[in-house]
C-alpha cells in the first residue's frame, strides 16, 4: 500500500481526539502521519518490509504507550502512542498488499513483511494488489475523510498534499519502472 494510505489510516485513529482531547489531537495526528510513513524508509535503508517493519513489537509498543498515555497523558506520550499505534498498523497492512518487488503486478515475490519474532516472511494476500493500484487509491482518499473532517491547518494541509500525491502516483505507478529503467 502507498504511504498515503498507511498515514491516513493513522490519522483516522486519531481524529476522535479533536472532541475527547484537543489538547493533545495535534500530537496524536502528527504522531499517526510520521508512524504510518515511518516504516517505509527500510526502502532506503536495509531491507524492505523488514528492518523497520515491526507488526508484532510495534503493536506491543502500542498498548504499552497507549496505557502510559491513559495514565498520564502529555503530547509525548499521546504523540508516542499514535506513532507506535500506526507504525504497528501500517506493518500489519502490508502483510494485504503485494510483495515488495518493482513490478508487483506480475506477482513474482512471496515476501509482504517479515514477522522478527516468528523469524518468517508472510505471504502477500494482494487485497490490495500493488502500491498505488486503484483500491489503494480509494483507501487513501476513504480514509482521508475523516482526518479532513476532523482537523483544520496544517494537519489538513498534509491530507490534501497526501491525496495529490496519491493521485499523481496511482496515475504513473505502472509507467515508473520502465522510466526509471528498472
Amino acid at each position: 500500500m502507498m504511504a498515503t494510505t498507511h498515514a491516513a489510516v493513522g490519522l483516522t485513529l486519531a481524529a476522535p481526539l479533536v472532541w475527547v482531547a484537543p489538547d493533545l489531537a495535534t500530537a496524536a495526528a502528527v504522531g499517526a502521519l510520521v508512524g504510518g510513513v515511518f516504516p517505509d524508509v527500510d526502502l532506503f535503508v536495509g531491507v524492505h518490509r523488514k528492518t523497520l517493519h515491526f507488526p508484532v513489537y510495534y503493536s506491543v509498543a502500542a498498548a504499552v504507550f497507549g496505557g502510559v498515555a491513559a495514565v498520564s497523558p502529555s503530547t509525548l506520550t499521546v504523540g508516542v502512542a499514535f506513532f507506535c499505534l500506526s507504525a504497528g498498523l501500517h506493518s500489519a497492512s502490508d502483510w494485504l498488499g503485494a510483495g515488495g518487488e518493482l513490478r508487483p503486478w506480475d506477482r513474482t515475490s512471496d515476501r509482504a513483511v517479515y514477522v522478527h519474532p516468528a523469524k518468517r516472511w508472510l505471504r502477500p494476500r494482494y487485497l490490495v494488489r500493488y502500491d498505488g493500484a486503484p483500491e489503494d487509491l480509494a483507501l487513501t482518499l476513504l480514509f482521508s475523510v475523516p482526518g479532513f473532517l476532523a482537523f483544520s491547518g496544517g494537519v489538513r494541509v498534509a491530507i490534501a498534499v497526501g491525496v495529490a500525491v496519491a493521485l499523481f502516483y496511482t496515475g504513473f505507478r505502472k509507467r515508473m519502472p520502465e522510466w526509471f529503467g528498472i
